[in-house]
C-alpha cells in the first residue's frame, strides 16, 4: 500500500483457441512476460564487487595484513547469505523495497564474519571492519530500491507480470476483479474472467458480472457447472470457435479452454456457494494437469500474509488469521521509540522552533503556536499543537467555506485556502508545522506512526468502519502522509488507516518513518 492508488486498468487481450485436448504440458499460450534478465546479474555483481573493493580499499589504507583474502571472504559470504535468505530467487527479486530485510542480511553477515574470525583466530580491527562493510549495506539498500522502482514501472505498463484468468461466482468474482483492475503496482494483470453457475437461471447474474468486467477487464464469459451442456458460439462473443466440440467434457475441461483462449498464466478462483470443496478440488486438478497454476483468493481483504498461518484440519484446509498486534513487546519497543525519538528530536530542534516562532509572529497577527482538540486512542480527546499556519479567526471563517471543501469525506481541503499565511504556506508544503506534536508524543497522547488525528467533527460523522481508525495513537506520520495525503480520496485514506490498525509491525513504523523523508522533500499533497 505505498503509492498512490491508479484507476488505470491494465488488461491484455485473450489470443486464439488451442485444442481442448492439446497433448503437451503448456497451458499458458503466450508465456509469461518475465522480469528484465539483467535484474539478477547485475545485483550479483554488485552484490559481490562493492564488498570485495570496499574491503579492499580499506584494509589495504589502514595496513590490515591480507587484504585480498578478506576482501574475498565478505564477497563470497555477503553472497550467500544472500542467498540463503532467498534474495537471488526469481519470485524475490524486485518485490521488497524495504530497508529492513536488507539490514537485516547485513547484521546477519556481520555476526558470520565475527564467529569465522573467532573460530580462525584471525580478528581484524573491529572499526576498520564496519567501515569496509558499510559500503555493502548503502549499495544493497539503493540498488534494490532501484530494481524494486524499475520492475513497479514495468507492471503499470503491463510488463513482467502474470495473465491472470479470474474464476468463481457473482460477488466473489467481480471484488477480486475490481481489486485487480484499479490497481496496476501488483504482479497479476487481469485478462478475463469467468463467472460459473448452473443454467438459465442464473443468467441476470452473469448480465451484472458482465458489466463488472467490461469497466475492468473488457470481457466475461460464462461456465456452467452442469454435467454436460452445449456451447453456441455468441455472435458477438468474439470467443472460442466450434463450441460444439465441447459438448459432454466436465467442467475442468471446459475451464481448461478457457484459460488457454485467455493464454492465462495463472488461474485465481474466487469460491462461493457452487465452487467449494470437491468441486474447487475438480477444477484445481483439471488446471495443474493442464499446466496452469493456480491461486485462490479467500476474500479476506489488506489482510498482511504475516498474520496468516495455513493449517490442515479434518480434510479442511483452514487459514488462521492471527489478531492485530496492538500491546505485549512490541507495543512496550513502539512506546519507548516514541518517547526516546520525540524527545530526542526536541532536543534536537529547539532552535528551529524559536527561528519558526518568530517567522510567523513576523508574518501574522497571532501566537506562533496553534492548539486544537482532536480524538485520539479509544476517542478520547486531547489537545495537539501545531505551528500556527492560518489567521487567527480560521475556524470562525471555515463555516463560510464549506461549500468549497475539495475532500469528498469527512475531512476539510481547500488546495488554495484563502485562511493560510504567506509562512503557513511553506510549513504545510514541508509539513513542518506539525513538529510541534513531538510534545503530544512525549505526553502519550500521539505516536510517531499512526492514523491521522481526526477532529471531533468529524468522529462525529464516522461508521463503525472509519470509528476502528481509532483502535491506535494517531502519529505525525503515517501511510496517509506518504502515498499522497489530501490527494487521497476519502475511502483511500480510510483504507490505508485500517491496514496499518489491521497490520502494525515495530518494522512497518520503521519502514513509514523511512519514507516520510522522501514524501516530504517531494512535497506531494501537501497544501
Amino acid at each position: 500500500m505505498g503509492d498512490t492508488k491508479t484507476n488505470n486498468f491494465r488488461t491484455a487481450r485473450p489470443g486464439g483457441l488451442r485444442a481442448a485436448d492439446g497433448g503437451g504440458r503448456s497451458g499458458s499460450g503466450s508465456g509469461r512476460l518475465a522480469k528484465p534478465r539483467w535484474y539478477l546479474p547485475v545485483l550479483f555483481t554488485a552484490d559481490a564487487g562493492v564488498t570485495a573493493l570496499s574491503v579492499l580499499l580499506v584494509f589495504g589504507e589502514v595496513g590490515q595484513p591480507h587484504p585480498v583474502r578478506y576482501a574475498a571472504v565478505a564477497a563470497a559470504l555477503w553472497i550467500g547469505v544472500q542467498a540463503v535468505r532467498h534474495r537471488y530467487r526469481k519470485a524475490e527479486v524486485g518485490e521488497s523495497r524495504g530497508a529492513l530485510p536488507v539490514l537485516n542480511d547485513w547484521l546477519i553477515l556481520i555476526a558470520v564474519l565475527a564467529v569465522l574470525s573467532v573460530a580462525t583466530t584471525q580478528t581484524p580491527a573491529p572499526y576498520p571492519s564496519l567501515l569496509a562493510l558499510t559500503p555493502t549495506l548503502v549499495c544493497s539498500l539503493v540498488l534494490r530500491r532501484a530494481v524494486h522502482k524499475h520492475l513497479t514501472n514495468r507492471r503499470r505498463a503491463a510488463e513482467a507480470v502474470d495473465r491472470v484468468l479470474v474464476v468463481g461466482e457473482p460477488g466473489a468474482l467481480d471484488s477480486a476483479v475490481r481489486r485487480l483492475a484499479s490497481n496496476t503496482d501488483h504482479p497479476m494483470a487481469l485478462v478475463g474472467s469467468v463467472v460459473v453457475g448452473n443454467g438459465p437461471e442464473d443468467e441476470a447474474a452473469t448480465a451484472a458480472h458482465r458489466e463488472v468486467t467490461a469497466a475492468s477487464a473488457g470481457r466475461g464469459d460464462r461456465l456452467d457447472l452442469g454435467p454436460e451442456v452445449a456451447y453456441q458460439k455468441a455472435a458477438d462473443a468474439g470467443g472460442p470457435e466450434n463450441w460444439e466440440a465441447y459438448v459432454g467434457l466436465s467442467a475442468g475441461q471446459r475451464l481448461v479452454a478457457f484459460a488457454r483462449w485467455y493464454r492465462a498464466d495463472v488461474v485465481l478462483l474466487a469460491p462461493g456457494a457452487r465452487l467449494t470443496g470437491d468441486r474447487l478440488r475438480e477444477l484445481t486438478w483439471a488446471l495443474h494437469d493442464a499446466g496452469f497454476e493456480v491461486a485462490l483468493a479467500p476474500g479476506l481483504v489488506e489482510t498482511s500474509v504475516k498474520r496468516l498461518a495455513a493449517s490442515s484440519v479434518a480434510g479442511l484446509t483452514v487459514l488462521r488469521v492471527d489478531k492485530p498486534r496492538t500491546g505485549g513487546v512490541h507495543g512496550a519497543l513502539k512506546g519507548a521509540m516514541d518517547r526516546l525519538g520525540a524527545g530526542f528530536g526536541l532536543l534536537l530542534l529547539s532552535p528551529f522552533f524559536l527561528l519558526m516562532a518568530l517567522l510567523i509572529r513576523l508574518d501574522s497577527r497571532g501566537p506562533a503556536l496553534y492548539k486544537q482538540q482532536r480524538i485520539g486512542l479509544d476517542q478520547d480527546p486531547f489537545t495537539m499543537w501545531k505551528f500556527r499556519t492560518m489567521v487567527v479567526n480560521a475556524d470562525q471563517l471555515k463555516a463560510q467555506l464549506a461549500a468549497q471543501n475539495e475532500n469528498d469525506g469527512q475531512m476539510f481541503k481547500m488546495r488554495r485556502d484563502p485562511r493560510v499565511t504567506r509562512v503557513g504556506r511553506f510549513l504545510r508544503r514541508t509539513s513542518l508545522d506539525e513538529l510541534p506534536q513531538l510534545f503530544n508524543v512525549v505526553r502519550g497522547d500521539m505516536s510517531l506512526v499512526g492514523p491521522r488525528p481526526p477532529l471531533p467533527e468529524e468522529v462525529a460523522g464516522y461508521d463503525a468502519t472509519e470509528l476502528r481508525r481509532l483502535r491506535v495513537k494517531p502519529g505525525m506520520t503515517g501511510l496517509w502522509q506518504v502515498s499522497g495525503r489530501s490527494d487521497l480520496t476519502w475511502d483511500e485514506t480510510v483504507q490505508l488507516d485500517l491496514h496499518y490498525v489491521d497490520n502494525w509491525s515495530f518494522s512497518s513504523d520503521l519502514d513509514v518513518m523511512g519514507r516520510t523523508f522522501r514524501a516530504v522533500v517531494d512535497g506531494r499533497g501537501a497544501y
